[in-house]
């Protein structure tokens, strides 16, 4: 972000809102990259001949496995349309690719490459107008309004090209605010509160919906395989030689992670016959009809899960810990039995963790700490501000509003490349994912401007916790994994006081997967 563009956003916005003229006419911004796959073989020898990871790679490669088929009759319950049906509903057919096509990331940049890219720097400069108005000290409420008002004429969350939908996204997500500063909502809870009561809750979905974009999302990206399979296999060499597992799971969803890990542990030829597994899913503690149906949500994961280890002879038993009214965890609420190893899952990235507060998850990693786990798996979400940030609430506000604009656009270029003529299908994930996932980010950020922020690795490491380095093994599997999407994600090792594993899109770092232990027990603390 340059300081021209700063300076001239709003002049630029007012322009363009008093020009009768100006109509929005995008053509696709996004990269539709399909040349096949091919793995990137280095001399360290991560080739599909030469490695025999844990998991059962043929799940991915050719048919679906049990656990696949009891999350596919789910979806079918309540539909029986060959098309889709009740599972699509509400969403729109994206415009197809037909012109140039540019990325998401140069028209967020600003590159002057065609004139439909010029619009859409044009829908950045109101966006980023918009947030200039709402995060200065001495905000223009006024102004902020009529912009986003000419926003919502321009674009739409279920049609048109990735920086329209982007832009509405994000348009609402700054409408959300500006409610919630008319409204005098200061008070940092109940904001969060009125915040994800609109738009950051994805419990209000139907949960077919949710089911049905959530096996989207692994089909058309890395995103939910690459953190599942990285902690999995630190997992399974955590508790190589263990005859009881036991994995406190922050947000199980519909505990597709589990099937893999089952299945590795019931197949793995070193160490005890297979061992004892026990999983306890936390979930919503606050009395309302959202923490209801995530209680119920999680009985019914529970159900699907002790089923299939049935099916495939895994010892198995599934608990449920509830949190606190204010979302905060109690370590004294889990059942801890010796002779167990306890593993601690902490998944903080698309398609998870779309309601719960930063306050919420420091509690739960710090409650964890104190049970003195064998592992902490935490898979976050890339997300690193701008080199220079401006002085002032306000100016760190915006520069945190373009980081997320550009982390977004990522996000976006790549689920293009991955399913560009599946209009549909993106939509339904853009609904019940990453509009939510945006609104939630953005509050959060509003919320701390003139803080400064890190990731929770860095939280990890500052209260005492000590980073594991991930195993060869790992990074093998996790470029494997990337060999069967588009050429342009890639796998990064940071060797740092993280000691993490990063999945990127082209320049972009997106997600990363770190490991952690703990070197103090609990009567140290």
């Amino acid at each position: 972000m340059t300081d021209h563009l700063m300076g001239s956003a709003v002049a630029v916005a007012m322009e363009m809102m008093m020009d009768d003229d100006f109509e929005l006419d995008l053509s696709s911004y996004s990269t539709t990259t399909t040349t096949t796959n091919t793995m990137d073989q280095d001399d360290r020898g991560c080739a599909w001949n030469a490695w025999s990871p844990v998991l059962d790679w043929t799940a991915l490669t050719g048919g679906h496995d049990d656990f696949h088929d009891l999350i596919e009759s789910m979806m079918d319950d309540d539909d029986n349309d060959d098309d889709g049906g009740d599972l699509l509903s509400n969403t729109s057919n994206s415009t197809p690719s037909t012109g140039t096509e540019v990325s998401c990331d140069e028209v967020v940049a600003g590159g002057d490459v065609s004139d439909d890219a010029n619009k859409g720097v044009r829908l950045v400069h109101l966006l980023m107008a918009a947030a200039e108005a709402l995060g200065e000290e001495n905000k223009s409420r006024d102004l902020a309004r009529v912009i986003l008002v000419r926003l919502k004429e321009l674009v739409s969350p279920t049609d048109g090209t990735n920086i329209e939908r982007l832009a509405a996204h994000f348009s609402d997500a700054l409408h959300s605010l500006l409610e919630c500063a008319a409204t005098g909502a200061h008070a940092k809870h109940h904001h969060h509160n009125h915040f994800i009561g609109n738009s950051g809750d994805n419990h209000h979905h139907h949960q077919n919906d949710v089911v049905a974009a959530f096996q989207l999302l692994q089909d058309m990206s890395p995103y939910v395989k690459f953190g599942h399979f990285t902690a999995n296999q630190a997992i399974l060499e955590a508790v190589a030689h263990d005859r009881r597992v036991h994995i406190v799971d922050y947000d199980i969803m519909e505990g597709i992670q589990w099937a893999s890990l089952m299945q590795a542990l019931v197949s793995r030829k070193d160490g005890p016959p297979s061992p004892h597994l026990r999983i306890t899913a936390l979930s919503r503690g606050a009395a309302s009809a959202a923490a209801r149906r995530s209680i119920g949500t999680i009985q019914e994961t529970g159900r699907r899960l002790a089923a299939f280890a049935a099916s495939i002879g895994l010892p198995f038993s599934f608990h449920q810990c509830r949190l606190d009214s204010d979302e905060s965890f109690r370590p004294s609420a889990v059942k801890l039995v010796k002779g167990e190893a306890l593993i601690v899952n902490c998944m903080l990235n698309l398609p998870h963790f779309t309601y719960r507060s930063p306050e919420s998850v420091a509690s739960f990693l710090s409650g964890a700490k104190t049970l003195n786990p064998r592992l902490i798996a935490l898979v976050e979400e890339e997300s690193p501000l701008p080199a220079t940030t401006p002085e002032g609430s306000g100016g760190k506000f915006v520069a945190r509003f373009m980081d997320l604009l550009y982390q977004y656009s990522a996000v976006y270029d790549s689920l293009e490349a991955g399913f560009p003529m599946h209009g549909r299908a993106r939509a339904l994930v853009e609904r019940v994912f990453l509009g939510p996932r945006i609104a939630g980010s953005l509050g959060r950020i509003y919320r701390a401007r003139g803080e400064e922020s890190g990731s929770w690795g860095e939280w990890l490491a500052a209260a005492g916790c000590r980073a594991a380095p991930v195993s060869f093994a790992n990074i093998c599997q996790a470029k494997l994994l990337l060999g069967l999407f588009n050429d342009g994600y890639r796998v990064e090792e940071v060797a740092s006081n993280t000691n993490r594993l990063v999945l990127g899109w082209k320049s972009r770092r997106l997600l990363s997967a770190s490991l952690w232990t703990s070197s103090f027990s609990v009567s140290d603390l």
